[in-house]
């Protein structure tokens, strides 16, 4: 399924985005537009770069170790007026922009109890699982290579983050998981490691601090 072309302009400034940007675990019963979903990926490992094919997040060598798995619940990301995307698990092929059905199924609740538990990954609309094929960059760089991916995954978070942000969005970042069983939920290749398991949904609540908020913090310390 090729996914609607990303925005580049918004209303919102990345300092606004900065200064916003939160940890969310409270998202409203409302889910995602595939408009949103579409500039999410995109934030996270879109082209930024029709030669070289250079991407969004940097990336040790261009060796871009990352792969992008979408965990999609039922009724949780409106095509248009009347159309849901499939429940399912899909991967997102940065190439086309688009999305690949990997598996069928509403499989946020298998997901949360594979990442202990933890509510907020069943009830966001959607999950990004972020997984990883060290050997494209340490084939390069050795050992030292492990840490270059970890480096980038970090990179590809904050993205998302302060996407999220701008879009009205919230989430938070999930380290705590069983990584084979999620693995074994998303259909990961053998080669693929589970490093990131990222909910995504509307906020709830959106913090906000004034300038002057800022200012008076300063001075008072």
């Amino acid at each position: 399924m090729r996914l609607p072309p990303p925005r580049t302009h918004s209303n919102v400034s990345l300092e606004e985005c900065l200064l916003r940007r939160r940890s969310i675990r409270e998202y409203s019963i409302k889910g995602l537009t595939i408009n949103e979903l579409s500039q999410i990926l995109w934030a996270a490992q879109g082209i930024t770069d029709s030669v070289r094919g250079f991407r969004v997040a940097p990336s040790a060598g261009a060796t871009y170790p990352l792969e992008i798995y979408v965990v999609v619940g039922e009724g949780s990301v409106l095509i248009n007026g009347t159309t849901y995307l499939r429940a399912g698990i899909y991967k997102y092929d940065v190439m086309r922009h688009s999305l690949k059905l990997v598996k069928v199924g509403d499989l946020r609740r298998e997901l949360a109890k594979a990442a202990l538990n933890q509510r907020w990954v069943a009830e966001a609309p959607v999950d990004i699982v972020i997984t990883a094929v060290y050997e494209r960059t340490t084939k390069r760089y050795g050992e030292r290579g492990v840490r270059y991916v970890h480096m980038e995954v970090g990179h590809v978070g904050q993205n998302i983050y302060l996407q999220a942000t701008a879009l009205g969005l919230g989430t938070v970042v999930v380290g705590a998981f069983m990584d084979e069983d999620v693995e074994k939920i998303i259909n990961a290749q053998d080669n693929e490691k589970a490093l990131y398991i990222v909910p995504l949904g509307v906020a709830k609540t959106i913090h906000k601090l004034s300038i002057d908020e800022l200012k008076r913090f300063y001075i008072a310390n």
